[in-house]
This record gives structure tokens, C-alpha cells and sequence, in this order.
């Protein structure tokens, strides 16, 4: 269509001085053209280097292609020349927002395939460690997500219970993110002098404090205008994938290993699992906020349960695990990790895989923003809760 058979098509609709407004006059329907539009690579506002090209009909999101892989440092090949208690040291590193946990899969693979038996106050402590690092990791999200979407305040407020955890933690492991606390066996040191009551402190503080998150964030009008209703997820998608943690929970799933493959003494304690009911953004927000009230119940039980006794046990001073293979899954902040764990009898792993759940997770994110429009993508990217070097390992 030239442009003057436009303008010919446009004529005045009142005479003049009456005011102007304009009469289309045939088709009104005007063509478009698909376009290609990249967010990122970034880092600040994704929790790493990733990448994602959404195919656009005008602000109609067509088609959504993850580019993963800006990150991958080989650990699973790295971990191969380094002995069982030297993996420690490299686990804690793909989702540094929860080293603990990912420590203590690999700590219970080695565990498994030697037959080792862990002193109880090890495994005690164990649990303790990982409620710990998966609030710390919760409350990140619940502070970065709500910044993704316009509001500041709630990552002040996530940063103030987290440097009262981070100290907590510090204390006992000596590191702030990356532990290196497990060890085949048991624990590296014992908790120090006053820590239990410290913790106590520290559940109670956030206890106290977490009501504002949910007035602020979870109330908030703008937020649940901006997440109610966006990028829903039924369940038969999201276990396609093998989705786990919040994101799986928020569809109606109660799928977590605490629960139906209890590990450490998850067995003798109540272990709620917070479940949505449309799998959309608000209830992937909601499920992670009432991960963190699950986690403060089972730390007020591990306080009354904590027995006293040894930490570790007794190592050779070379570490081999017999011949074979193993696996042990583990619920991970953000959902179930799995490590495949092969011996040939040596002194380090023939094979180490890892199942990480921020890269089961991401594979939700063409389904979930196909068709949603640009600015509501924004949100949805934020509502699936990953760690950039979680996926690229």
C-alpha cells in the first residue's frame, strides 16, 4: 500500500472548527512484522550471564528461546580429578546461594557408597545448616523479585534477615557463601559455644519480621495486578520438564524429597509443603514465602531434637570409595538436586553428574510465555526462581 492511497483513505469526520477526529475508511486492519527481541545477556536482575530471544508480534510474545551456557566452568569433569573430600570445595559454587545444600548431596552420595554411618548430632546439624541456606535463598528471590518488578523496599527488608543469618552461619562454618562445612563422615568442626541460642534468636527475629513480607509484597495491589493470572503452569507441563521446588509446588504438586524420600532425620519431624492452586506467577511467589515459615517450623524442632555427641567420623588419610554407582537427590532451595555418583574403586570419582533443579526449571519458560505479553515476560522471567551457573554448571 503507497502512502498516498493511505492518506486517501483518511477523511475529516466534522466540519471544520468543530474539533478534529479522524474516520478510517475501508479495512482497518494494518499489517505487522515479526520481531526478534534479546533480553540480556545480563547479569544484575537474572541471578547471573543469561540469555533469552523472545520472537514478538507486536507485543505479543510468540515464541521464548532460553540461550543457556555464558557461565559453564566444567564442573562435572573438574570434580573428576579432585578426591571426595576436595568436591566440597567446588559443589558450593553452582548455585552460591546455596552452598550448604549443595555440599551435603554429595557429602550423603560418598556416604552411601562407602556405607559410612553418621553420628547423630551430625545429621541434626546437618538439617539445621540447610533450613538455614534455604531461607537465605528464599528471602534473595523475595527481595530480587519484587525489585524486577518496580519496588525497592523488600530487598532492604530481605537483606536485613539476611545478614542476621549470614553472621549465624559465619560463626560455625567460617564462610559466608561458600561453607565448605560437610565432609564424608559427618561435619568439619562442631557448632561453637552459644549457637544454638543464637539461633533461637535469629527464628524468632525472622518469625516476627516475616508478616511484613506478605503485607507488603504478597497484599500489595500492584504486585498482585502485575502476577495474578500471568504465566500459569498446569501440572502435567511442568512435570514434563521435571520442574521441582516452588514452581512445581505452585501448580498443586506436593512433590518434595524432605517427604516422600525422607533423608538425615526428615523422617521423625513435621515437614509441611505449601502447594498453589493456578501455577502462576503469584503462586510461585507464594509458594517460596511459605517455604520460608515451613523451613522456621522445622529449625523449632531440630532446636528440641538436637542431641548431643560426636560430629564426624574417623577418615583414612586417603579417602576410596569401593567400585559402583549411586544416587541421592536432595530438596535444594530452589528444588530437587540429584547427584550420579560412579567409583572404579580410586580415590576420586570416574563420574559425577549433577540434576540441578534451575535447569529443569528454566525449560518452563517457553510454555509459559507464549502468548503473554512483553511487559507481563518481565514477570514471569523473575517467578521462575534459577541461578544462572545452577543451569550451566
Amino acid at each position: 500500500m503507497s502512502d498516498l492511497d493511505t492518506k486517501e483513505r483518511i477523511q475529516p469526520a466534522t466540519a471544520p472548527g468543530e474539533g478534529i477526529a479522524v474516520q478510517f475508511v475501508g479495512d482497518a486492519d494494518f499489517p505487522t512484522q515479526d520481531m526478534s527481541v534479546s533480553i540480556g545477556p545480563a547479569h544484575p536482575a537474572t541471578h547471573g550471564v543469561f540469555r533469552i530471544v523472545l520472537e514478538l508480534d507486536g507485543e505479543r510474545v510468540k515464541q521464548a528461546t532460553p540461550v543457556v551456557g555464558y557461565m559453564h566452568r566444567g564442573f562435572e569433569k573438574l570434580a573428576e580429578h579432585r578426591d571426595f573430600r576436595q568436591i566440597m570445595a567446588l559443589v558450593n559454587r553452582h548455585d552460591w546461594l546455596s552452598g550448604f545444600s549443595n555440599e551435603l548431596g554429595v557429602a550423603l552420595a560418598v556416604e552411601q557408597m562407602m556405607e559410612m554411618e553418621v553420628p547423630d548430632r551430625a545429621q541434626w546439624i546437618r538439617m539445621l545448616m540447610a533450613e538455614w541456606n534455604r531461607i537465605l535463598n528464599h528471602l534473595m528471590f523475595v527481595g530480587s523479585y519484587a525489585l524486577e518488578l518496580g519496588a525497592i523496599t523488600p530487598m532492604f527488608y530481605a537483606f536485613r534477615e539476611r545478614d542476621d543469618i549470614q553472621h549465624l552461619l559465619e560463626s560455625a562454618t567460617g564462610g559466608r557463601l561458600h561453607f565448605t562445612y560437610n565432609q564424608p563422615g559427618g561435619l568439619k568442626i562442631d557448632l561453637p559455644k552459644g549457637f544454638l541460642k543464637e539461633s533461637v534468636q535469629v527464628s524468632q527475629t525472622v518469625r516476627t519480621r516475616l508478616p511484613d513480607y506478605f503485607d507488603l509484597v504478597l497484599g500489595n495491589e500492584i504486585f498482585q495486578g502485575r502476577t495474578k493470572g500471568v504465566g500459569p503452569l498446569p501440572p502435567d507441563v511442568a512435570l514434563s520438564v521435571g520442574a521441582t521446588g516452588p514452581t512445581l509446588q505452585a501448580t498443586g504438586v506436593a512433590e518434595d524429597s524432605r517427604v516422600t524420600e525422607p533423608y538425615l532425620k526428615y523422617g521423625e519431624i513435621d515437614v509441611e509443603v505449601p502447594v498453589g492452586e493456578n501455577g502462576d506467577s503469584f503462586d510461585r511467589f507464594y509458594c517460596l514465602l511459605h517455604r520460608i515459615r515451613t523451613s522456621l517450623d522445622i529449625i523449632d524442632q531440630i532446636h528440641d531434637h538436637m542431641p548431643a555427641g560426636p560430629v564426624n567420623t574417623k577418615l583414612p588419610k586417603m579417602v576410596k570409595a569401593p567400585e559402583g554407582a549411586t544416587y541421592v537427590r536432595t530438596e535444594n532451595p530452589l528444588g530437587q538436586l540429584g547427584y550420579w555418583l560412579e567409583s572404579d574403586g580410586g580415590r576420586t570419582p570416574w563420574r559425577l553428574k549433577m540434576r540441578t533443579p534451575s535447569f529443569s526449571n528454566v525449560q518452563t519458560m517457553p510454555y509459559l510465555m507464549e502468548g503473554a505479553l512483553l511487559p507481563d515476560a518481565i514477570s514471569i522471567l523473575g517467578s521462575v526462581f534459577f541461578v544462572v551457573g545452577d543451569i550451566d554448571r
